[in-house]
């Protein structure tokens, strides 16, 4: 739609009639409202301005700081866990000495101490002005059950900035500094404020609405900006009056379906588990760590899938331990030692009413329960010593290739998965493989015959400038010869 006077065309969505919000059900109903529509004008019925607000959001605990670092900075839990460590142990700062950068790194409260808040008003008015200072102090996460004994996680001292201490650190540790810090600023300032216009236009019965709205004062976004912020939202409706005329330019009919439920990520890993009451904050990064090095899951791209070994050790438990494997279970026992810690329950107690039914059905586990068996998997590659196709085994450090006639051949082989591409030098397989720190990277299966080796995934396409090879980057695809620079987007899979 666009104005008579301003020409500028922008968007407005059905909204019902005059009655109330309704939603098209079917094609049929589409179809009649268009032909509706389109035989009348379109006039402005109300133009309603308004103002919303965005709370500043609560100092970091160990969760939203591992959801965060996620997020931000694409570090896992481990990885959050091991710099934040680092910065609380100690880090030699010109001028200060060894001080450490924050506050006690496992925690679920985001209480702040009363020095701390005081300084952190201090700095924002030095430097934001005290239009910036919060009126009042979030205190309470709406936890039902947190254990105060530590503060949230916060800058030790909010006077040594990020940018102050930036050369003394490495750059994974101030990148997690900086997140820290900006999130403690962020929650002592005040929310930011839009101002909203929303425009009712009638067309016959049919109502649509437009709306926009804009940054009127940025407060915590001056500092922090969140995933899920509520941005500025655009649209030319400005200057429009009740009583304007506008002219319908083009009408869209698209049709929404529901999403799956995306798949679980650390992060969000993270969130359920301490939604769902399971574990404590030093618990979180432990526990994900563990299934991974145990292969019930396996982490691609950020995303965690579930291994045949996770599946079948699943069913077991499921079989064997329904009660200890209901979500509610760990909460429970959790809820229960926190009466243990407050001397109002003994713990001889839980005890005595949680083992022995314990020892029953480990006794009966191990009588009725079958050994898992993971089926090996047949690979392309022939035994050097026998002449057998070799097969995929599993082993402590991961997948191996080993020879199916064992125990006469004893013949073992590394195994790196194939990409699909063939090695610009060699014309063989682009093998994925890792460094000993576990840095991954991708090589020629014939190395050390062919030194071929990329850190960034390559690709099956050819330049058409050069002819170079091209290299996977975020959505993109790069030709990795610095005098050509060509870059094209990447074809998505169906």
């Amino acid at each position: 739609m666009h104005s008579e006077k301003g020409k500028k065309p922008f968007t407005a969505a059905y909204y019902g009639t005059e009655k109330g919000k309704e939603e098209i059900k079917n094609q049929a109903e589409l179809d009649e409202i268009k032909r509706s529509v389109e035989k009348n004008e379109f006039v402005v019925k109300e133009v309603k301005q308004g103002e919303r607000t965005k709370k500043a959001p609560l100092p970091f605990t160990t969760s939203t700081l591992q959801q965060d670092a996620s997020k931000k900075l694409n570090f896992s839990t481990q990885k959050t866990m091991r710099i934040a460590q680092q910065l609380y142990e100690g880090v030699d700062i010109k001028g200060h000495g060894t001080i450490g950068l924050i506050t006690y790194l496992r925690t679920d409260s985001v209480r702040i101490s009363d020095e701390a808040v005081a300084a952190a008003k201090q700095h924002i008015e030095e430097k934001y002005g005290s239009q910036y200072v919060a009126d009042t102090t979030n205190k309470d996460n709406g936890k039902k059950k947190i254990q105060d004994a530590h503060e949230a996680i916060r800058p030790t001292y909010v006077d040594i900035t990020p940018v102050m201490v930036k050369e003394q650190l490495s750059r994974d540790q101030f990148r997690l500094y900086q997140l820290i810090y900006n999130r403690f600023l962020a929650s002592r300032m005040k929310a930011a404020r839009y101002e909203t216009t929303t425009v009712k236009i009638m067309s016959g019965n049919h109502r649509f609405q437009a709306s926009a709205s804009a940054l009127v004062f940025d407060g915590f976004l001056s500092v922090y900006q969140q995933d899920t912020e509520e941005k500025a939202e655009k649209n030319n409706i400005q200057g429009l009056k009740e009583g304007d005329v506008v002219t319908l330019e083009e009408l869209v009919g698209k049709q929404h379906f529901t999403q799956p439920p995306s798949h679980y990520t650390e992060a969000l890993l993270v969130k359920t588990l301490e939604e769902l009451g399971i574990g404590r904050p030093s618990t979180y990064a432990p526990t994900i760590s563990t299934i991974i090095a145990r292969r019930y899951i396996v982490k691609e791209n950020k995303n965690l899938y579930v291994t045949e070994l996770g599946e079948a050790v699943n069913q077991m438990m499921m079989k064997a331990f329904p009660v200890i494997l209901d979500v509610e279970f760990t909460a429970n026992l959790e809820s229960l030692l926190d009466k243990v810690g407050e001397g109002v329950v003994n713990w001889k107690t839980i005890v005595r009413n949680f083992y022995p039914d314990l020892e029953e059905a480990i006794h009966q586990a191990e009588h009725e329960l079958e050994k898992v068996q993971i089926q090996d998997e047949l690979s392309d590659e022939v035994c050097d010593v026998c002449g057998r196709t070799m097969v995929i085994k599993y082993g402590p450090h991961g997948k191996f290739l080993a020879c199916p006639g064992f125990p006469e051949c004893r013949n073992t082989k590394p195994y790196f998965e194939k990409i699909g591409v063939a090695c610009p030098n060699c014309g063989k397989d682009v093998v994925l493989k890792k460094t000993k720190k576990g840095r991954k990277y991708y090589g020629c299966e014939s190395n050390p015959e062919c030194e071929f080796m990329s850190w960034a995934k390559p690709s099956s396409k050819i330049c058409p400038n050069c002819g170079g090879y091209m290299v996977e980057k975020g959505n993109k695809l790069a030709c990795t010869n610095e005098t050509c620079g060509y870059v094209c987007e990447k074809e998505k899979k169906a």
